[in-house]
């Protein structure tokens, strides 16, 4: 390996880590003082400890290294500065790699966050009511279906109340979710783990504590998946990526434990693109039980598809950026992205300590808040988790509620005549649609911090050569982007951190003119903008459009084009609200009157 290629690989430049390396190597380690003044050839009591004063250590540099480094930090030395640089290379940055390298190298363990939490609460923001107020629909679910069929897609608040009026077991539902995962997970590839004997036992526990009068509320009883990035004791959870298809936990995710306890039966590991992005995963690419010639998107894949099939009651997904709205508009399912710090992540693969966010995937609006209350709030092991307050009531209205929207981008793609219908719709349900705007900021240059925090949590496996299994090795997929982003500079990543402060500043501005947002769903700015400040989402079907291509998450590959339809296919469609910081019962309130508005709920995939 020649000098400058071990210099890329093992010496990224970043001032946060060498102010963190040589400050930390001479104040805080035995010995590391007179090291210092040792190096610097002066033992004089009392002398102070400089930078660029240690051992040297590492590759030797050259100027020409550095004219070379510069083109990827897109900074420009003059000849002078890169030989002093060069020159003093291996004394001012040799902390920097000692942690990965030796002589004291010291490994981070999987559980271990950065010190640094992201609060979306801004200073002087109040967050929620004094106390919880949770009020469900009190509509008739109707009789039980006498098909199994018509039972498997009835969403869960009907399901709960035929639970819970003993007009259906637990175990009947859990085997025809079963039997259903059985035979349609061959076309939808969107399972890992099948937990029947799991399943069963937690299911003939929930009807005899039934039976008994011990009813623990809406989900007691009901079948879940859940995205298979949950640790659950004993029952494997793979990330689904190649390197970890054996990992098996020792204990539940938090969210997990807390769906246990209101009695969810979990039948299903479901899948999900690898390490959390796209749709692919090493058993292939989960598929669109609506169009099953593409895939489910990214990267709650088996959530959308399984919810979207009728294969689960819900199921639990993840989002950092767009990994809920994105299946769950495609497959016509309800997705709750809630705020920032509302459900602790312990237990749950980390791709971004910042960003990461786990909620609920369903196919009723309302159902979203009845999972969202059972796994909510503070957990120790998260130190980014809050104990904010739940407020929601099916029956408040909706009227006077004002709804901001973009006129611009109401009028371009990924917007669509669906998109445009919900404004009259929203008009008509008596809310009052708003004109709002943001500045044309370069709002993507937050992703330096999605990008540095994945490559981070994945660090070992990358430098290990082991991201190389991963079934896809393509420009856009992770094991390239955690490559490059061992060259991503430090100063940069401060300054996307305090662009994101301001950023989070302007959408307090915003949300305070108006009660939520409507904005297409797959809006690259809303998207980045939103899961760094922390607003809570919910994507909810509203209609239909139809699609002459099949969709992708992938970047277009002329060796692999994408199937077209002649005729078109009819395929449904999701809206996104976006709303206040730790207000997702607003959210759904909206949400179940124009799902009830749009009256497309209840159209089920064919063949299905």
């Amino acid at each position: 390996m020649n000098t400058r290629r071990q210099f890329l690989i093992r010496a990224p430049v970043g001032l946060a880590g060498f102010v963190a390396a040589c400050r930390g190597g001479k104040s805080g380690a035995p010995g590391s003082a007179d090291a210092a003044a040792g190096a610097a050839g002066d033992t004089t009591p009392g002398a102070t400890p400089a930078f660029n004063t240690s051992s040297a250590a590492g590759p030797e540099v050259s100027a020409a290294t550095f004219a070379e480094a510069e083109k990827l930090a897109r900074v420009e030395m003059t000849e002078a500065h890169r030989e002093m640089a060069a020159d003093s290379w291996r004394t001012s940055m040799a902390g920097l790699v000692e942690r990965r390298t030796g002589p004291r190298e010291l490994g981070l363990e999987e559980t271990l966050a950065p010190a640094t939490v992201w609060d979306p609460v801004l200073p002087g923001m109040k967050v929620g009511p004094s106390r919880d107020r949770f009020v469900r629909s009190s509509a008739d679910p109707g009789p039980l279906p006498e098909k199994d069929e018509d039972i498997a897609f009835a969403p869960v608040w009907r399901l709960s109340r035929w639970i819970e009026g003993r007009k259906l077991t637990s175990e009947r539902l859990t085997r025809i979710y079963l039997e259903r995962l059985k035979r349609f997970d061959p076309k939808l590839r969107c399972v890992i783990t099948l937990t029947g004997d799991h399943a069963l036992e937690q299911a003939k526990r929930a009807d005899r504590e039934i039976a008994a009068g011990r009813y623990r509320g809406p989900l007691h009883g009901i079948p879940w998946g859940a995205k298979d990035l949950l640790d659950t004791a004993g029952i494997p959870t793979t990330y689904g990526a190649e390197p970890f298809r054996d990992r098996v936990a020792e204990a539940d995710a938090a969210v997990v434990s807390r769906l246990n306890d209101a009695g969810a039966v979990l039948v299903a590991k479901l899948s999900m693109g690898a390490l959390a992005l796209n749709d692919i995963w090493f058993g292939g690419q989960t598929m669109n039980p609506w169009l099953t010639e593409e895939g489910a998107g990214g990267s709650s894949a088996g959530p959308g598809s399984a919810t979207a099939a009728g294969l689960v009651g819900f199921a639990i997904g993840s989002e950092t950026q767009g990994s809920i709205i994105d299946p769950c508009m495609r497959c016509g399912v309800d997705g709750l992205r809630p705020t920032y710090g509302r459900v602790p992540r312990t237990g749950a693969m980390t791709l971004c300590w910042t960003l990461d966010k786990l909620g609920p995937i369903a196919r009723g609006v309302e159902d979203t808040m009845l999972v969202l209350r059972a796994i909510g709030g503070p957990d120790a092991g998260d130190p980014a988790s809050l104990p904010a307050r739940l407020d929601y009531d099916a029956a408040a209205p909706v009227k006077g509620l004002k709804v901001g929207y973009f006129p611009a981008w109401m009028k371009e793609p990924p917007a669509t005549d669906v998109d445009r219908a919900a404004l009259p719709m929203l008009r008509k349900l008596g809310l009052e649609p708003v004109e709002v705007s943001i500045p044309d900021w370069p709002y993507d240059g937050l992703n330096v911090m999605l990008f540095a925090e994945a490559a981070a949590a994945f660090e070992e496996l990358t430098l290990s050569g082991k991201v190389d299994d991963m079934r896809a090795q393509v420009p856009d997929a992770w094991p390239n982007l955690f490559r490059q982003s061992r060259f991503l500079s430090a100063v940069d990543f401060v300054q996307a951190d305090r662009l994101r402060r301001k950023v989070a500043a302007e959408m307090d501005r915003l949300m305070s003119e108006v009660d939520l947002l409507l904005v297409p769903s797959l809006r690259d700015e809303m998207l980045v903008i939103s899961n760094n400040t922390g607003h809570p989402s919910l994507t909810l079907r509203t209609g239909f459009v139809e699609v002459s291509k099949a969709r992708s998450d992938w970047a277009p590959n002329p060796a692999h084009p994408l199937p077209t339809f002649s005729p078109p296919r009819r395929v449904p469609y999701g809206v996104t609200l976006v709303g206040r910081l730790f207000d997702e019962g607003t959210l759904v309130r909206v949400g179940l009157a124009m799902e009830r508005a749009a009256g497309v709920a209840d159209e089920r995939p064919k063949g299905f």
